[in-house]
């Protein structure tokens, strides 16, 4: 029976109505204006025919601009117009075609599929208890011999076996019946269809085998096949919920990280508790240990340390004192902290990962969408090809026709061809995300496995944003240590990077040495001057400045490194030399993608000395400096004219037309949003060698899916004319095809495993 729109569950939709809530399942569309885009769940789907059923539904509603449904994860993206049609308006439409639509951040959507995974496992469960039951009296007629058994006796046997499959018939099949009977009253077709005629026909005719021996369709019953068809079937069901709630849950643990309530600073002292949706930037809150930040901030008050491994990928706890930023959507592990919101809702790097996380599992793939589109008409074949054979059977041998009608319908299965792109695919985004690696588009696996050639950009992707410090050298007399911590005594008024360099060098030396101090003066752009004394010891103080040689009065040597000094009342003190921080596994990351067979290039727009020097450190050979954005266009082009497929990895502004240009881009790190908004995987960890794990998983995922493919194929090839020649039994058919479903879905699951890839080196 279909799903019907009751008066409280539309009254329900309707909530949704209101603006104020769209933003808790939908972002407003940036390329079109006055339409938005809403991830939402799907509920009472089983197969791509499905997804083309709902597809085809929310595309007739006015106002709905696209519509993607995913049959691997049971999530549809809907792109419609606000001034044209509202939520409950499409949501009423997925109804009316037999299915439901939640948002896919509803409170209750987890505990509705673990109700619908109870309820598959009981179904399961007396499907099970009654096919052993039946399979006991049915032995007795295999293994008799002629008289062994009394016709009283054994038509008692089928009598008890006709009583024991009613449960089964009546709860187990529920499910199939009721989705049979919503594809006749909408027109449509998909796969419970053929299976509940299945399922009817063989009850039907062991029935008349029971109580009329004699009638048309003989003595012969099939209740042992009946039960153990659908065991098998509902075993294989549940397994593949089973699966998909693992998928979804990782999903859902993402989306649910952040706290519905949080304590706000009032502007008496006092703390409030308000709801997340009511945090404004600037608000101060306050976050105890155990709780999540829900939003993006700078510490104010306390020390704590995170954990931020769901959103970059960091397994390892990370400290954060004042003036650290945390992000939403991480865990306060140890210490009670308060927070300055800066960002919140859409703008925080958490919701944006959540987005590409839902944009990826509704996307999907060519091979995938060309596999749905061949669902639909092939079970239509397959209604025909089991009405042809019914027919031709019916001439010679009526008793059978039917039968092998039944392992005709039951035998196909266009679930594994439908599941065999989609599954792979998304098991292997799940395991990249573990790692720290976002997948915006599914079909980036099929490019990423088919490159040759890799565009590295510099600054940000082979080099950290900072700087270190390289040498220094000091006036005769002067011990360096004592040099460094003045410097570091005055960098800490500044947020120059340079200083939070000579910061970083200080900290990480042994000296506990101290200074006071006083009269600080910052000169933008030069450097700072201020009165330094030593708090243990009893040496006068002294002006020193710290910055560029011109501030300082010193002469500056000749060297293309980047300097600053230190003077004081007597000259030169000291000098400091920076170079870029090179990414520690940046080196293992070209020589592993060398070893691929992968053609590695560095274009950066810095002078060539620099690109040339970070080049021969982490052992790039073609490398070019000074390019401008068209220059790094104009190289892609002329790559891909000559046949390669490039992938490029950059973090920056000016990658923008590279990433977007590229058959495949990764953006890096903290990238601005438009090398973000171009990029197919979002490295969120600080990791190079994420990019090498990609490429391994995704030849791996491509070789999976080939498998999946050519099983689907292969299955319904030997299958199909087995049954229709009457030479596979109703309880192997219905063996074959949940075992062909489980098969594509098992084997796409071990790319889920979280495993290190094995790198060439």
């Amino acid at each position: 029976m279909a799903l019907q729109a009751k008066p409280d569950a539309l009254d329900t939709l309707q909530l949704l109505d209101d603006e104020q809530e769209w933003t808790a399942f939908s972002r407003a569309s940036a390329s079109q204006q006055g339409c938005w885009e809403s991830n939402v769940l799907i509920e009472g789907m089983h197969c791509a025919a499905c997804a083309l059923s709902i597809e085809d539904a929310l595309k007739t509603v006015p106002g709905v601009l696209n519509a993607e449904v995913s049959a691997g994860s049971h999530r549809a993206k809907v792109v419609w117009a606000s001034d044209r049609v509202v939520p409950s308006g499409w949501m009423q439409a997925v109804q009316r075609a037999g299915y439901r639509a939640v948002p896919a951040n509803d409170a209750f959507a987890r505990e509705r599929r673990q109700t619908q995974a109870r309820m598959a496992l009981w179904r399961m469960m007396v499907a099970g208890l009654c096919m052993m039951q039946v399979m006991m009296y049915a032995y007795p007629a295999y293994s008799a011999g002629p008289g062994d058994l009394s016709a009283e006796m054994e038509q008692l046997l089928r009598w008890a076996s006709w009583v024991l499959s009613l449960p089964v018939l009546i709860f187990s099949c529920g499910p199939f019946f009721k989705n049979a009977w919503r594809d006749v009253l909408h027109r449509s077709v998909s796969m419970d269809l053929p299976v509940a005629l299945g399922m009817l026909i063989t009850f039907a005719v062991s029935t008349a085998g029971t109580f009329e021996p004699k009638g048309m369709f003989g003595a012969e019953v099939y209740f042992d096949s009946f039960t153990m068809f659908v065991f098998f079937l509902l075993f294989g069901r549940w397994l593949e919920l089973r699966l998909r709630d693992k998928t979804a849950g990782a999903l859902e643990a993402l989306m649910n990280r952040l706290p519905d309530s949080v304590n706000r600073l009032k502007e008496d002292g006092s703390y409030e508790r308000v709801p997340v949706r009511r945090l404004r930037v600037s608000d101060v809150i306050r976050v105890l240990p155990g709780e999540s930040f829900a939003a993006d901030g700078i510490v104010l008050q306390g020390s704590t340390s995170v954990d931020e491994s769901l959103l970059t990928g960091e397994s390892r706890p990370l400290s954060r004192g004042i003036g650290d930023e945390v992000i939403s959507g991480s865990h306060n592990l140890s210490g009670l902290v308060q927070i300055r919101v800066n960002k919140v809702g859409a703008e925080t790097r958490f919701a944006q990962i959540v987005g590409l996380m839902e944009s990826a599992s509704t996307t999907k793939p060519a091979l995938a969408r060309l596999a749905d589109t061949i669902a639909k008409p092939f079970l239509i074949g397959v209604l025909i090809a089991a009405g042809l054979a019914c027919a031709y059977w019916w001439q010679t041998d009526p008793e059978k026709a039917l039968m092998v009608a039944v392992s005709v319908l039951v035998v196909t299965c266009p679930c594994a061809l439908s599941l065999a792109t989609p599954a792979a695919m998304l098991s292997a985004a799940g395991a990249l995300a573990k790692r720290g690696v976002l997948v915006r588009r599914l079909e980036a696996f099929e490019s990423l496995a088919a490159i040759d050639t890799v565009m590295f950009d510099k600054t940000g992707t082979l080099t950290r944003d900072a700087m270190v410090l390289a040498r220094m050298s000091v006036r005769s007399g002067i011990v360096e240590q004592h040099a460094l911590s003045m410097a570091a005594a005055l960098a800490q008024y500044s947020l120059h990077p340079v200083s939070r360099a000579i910061e970083s060098a200080f900290n990480l030396t042994a000296s506990h040495e101290k200074w006071i101090v006083n009269q600080v003066s910052e000169i933008s752009g030069q450097g700072i001057l201020g009165f330094v004394r030593a708090v243990d010891s009893s040496v006068l103080g002294r002006y020193l400045r710290f910055g560029s040689a011109d501030f300082c009065g010193v002469t500056t040597s000749n060297t293309d490194a980047l300097q600053v000094h230190l003077s004081d009342e007597d000259g030169w003190l000291a000098s400091f030399e920076f170079q870029e921080d090179i990414r520690p596994d940046a080196s293992d990351t070209v020589a592993a993608l060398q070893h691929e067979g992968i053609r590695v290039n560095l274009l950066s727009g810095d002078a060539s000395d620099a690109a040339n020097r970070v080049a021969a450190q982490v052992g790039i050979t073609e490398v070019r400096g000074h390019c401008s954005p068209q220059d790094k266009l104009d190289f892609l082009r002329d790559a891909q004219v000559q046949g390669h497929r490039v992938a490029v990895v950059g973090d920056g502004l000016n990658d923008g037309p590279v990433l977007a240009g590229a058959h495949v881009s990764f953006a890096f790190g903290q990238a601005v949003p438009l090398a973000q908004a171009q990029a197919d995987f979002l490295v969120s960890s600080s990791r190079l060698t994420h990019v090498v794990d990609a490429l391994l998983l995704s030849r791996r995922t491509l070789t999976v899916v080939r498998q999946n493919l050519w099983w689907a194929a292969v299955y319904n090839a030997v299958c199909v004319p087995l049954a229709v020649l009457g030479l596979l039994p109703a309880w192997l058919a219905g063996l074959g095809m949940a075992g062909s479903s489980l098969l594509v879905v098992l084997n796409a699951l071990k790319l889920s495993k979280n495993f290190e890839f094995k790198r060439k080196n």
